[in-house]
């Protein structure tokens, strides 16, 4: 049996080729094959590499567009891994292996006044946001305008906002533009999407049916002729941001309703 021993094999050109060292074989330049069959595990620093499979069942690769890593499934179908409902003011803090948001902003509605004069609803903002690099936001909602009695001017609705991307302006409250109009719904600031909050109705008779303007997630809370202040009595059936109905003749009107700020979050 013949056996050659070399350190290096080079190409004519003396530039290519392969050295040989301690049983492993290093190419010098690049290695073309056909077929290659591997019987044992891959290793290095390369950005094609695939990490270690050990311990990481169930999940999926991603990237960031300069590394790959594993990351935990998020149900198939694009659904969210959790999702965050803030009724009042926070900080939402990042849950594990999430990297992307989806955020729905809805700011208080007004208070509502008597003989119709009602509350407009909080305007509501939505969008994404890429919290790969980013781990808690700060989270504001709007609370909710008070009613007052007829020919009083009602609360208006607070602003609701999350961080520096979404901002929802709050509903006025009954008569604050003039004297027996209609209160005009929340401008939306800032957002992928910006829809303005529902205004409300005016002087009307017969005395006690106006309703609060409508937010994004619904209508206000209902209106009575008989009933005394039936509107504040049941004001928390309202959607979230919804405005006062109005009272019957001169009592009280419904106060709005609050915000909510609701963050679907997703991998």
């Amino acid at each position: 049996m013949t056996r050659l021993n070399v350190a290096q094999v080079k190409d004519l050109t003396n530039q290519g080729g392969m050295s040989f060292s301690g049983g492993a074989i290093t190419a010098n330049g690049t290695l073309s094959v056909t077929n290659l069959v591997i019987n044992g595990s891959v290793s290095g620093s390369s950005g094609y590499i695939i990490p270690s499979q050990s311990g990481q069942a169930g999940k999926y690769l991603y990237t960031n567009g300069s590394s790959i890593s594993w990351t935990a499934g998020g149900g198939g179908g694009g659904a969210p891994i959790s999702m965050s409902v803030y009724n009042s003011g926070s900080t939402w803090n990042k849950p594990s292996g999430c990297r992307r948001i989806w955020v729905k902003c809805t700011a208080g509605g007004g208070g509502g006044s008597g003989y119709g004069e009602s509350g407009a609803a909080g305007a509501h903002t939505e969008t994404f946001v890429d919290v790969a690099n980013i781990n808690s936001i700060s989270v504001s909602v709007g609370g909710a305008g008070g009613g007052t009695n007829y020919n009083g001017r009602g609360g208006n609705g607070g602003t609701s906002s999350f961080g520096n991307y979404c901002s929802s302006g709050g509903g006025q409250g009954a008569n604050r533009n003039q004297q027996h109009d209609g209160a005009l719904g929340g401008n939306p600031s800032q957002g992928s999407v910006r829809i303005y909050g529902g205004s409300s109705q005016g002087h009307r008779n017969p005395p006690g049916l106006g309703h609060g303007g409508c937010s994004f997630w619904g209508g206000a809370s209902p209106t009575s002729h008989r009933q005394q202040q039936w509107a504040q009595r049941h004001r928390t059936h309202a959607a979230f941001g919804a405005g006062g109905s109005s009272a019957k003749n001169s009592e009280r009107g419904g106060d709005g309703r609050q915000g909510i700020v609701v963050v679907y979050e997703f991998n």
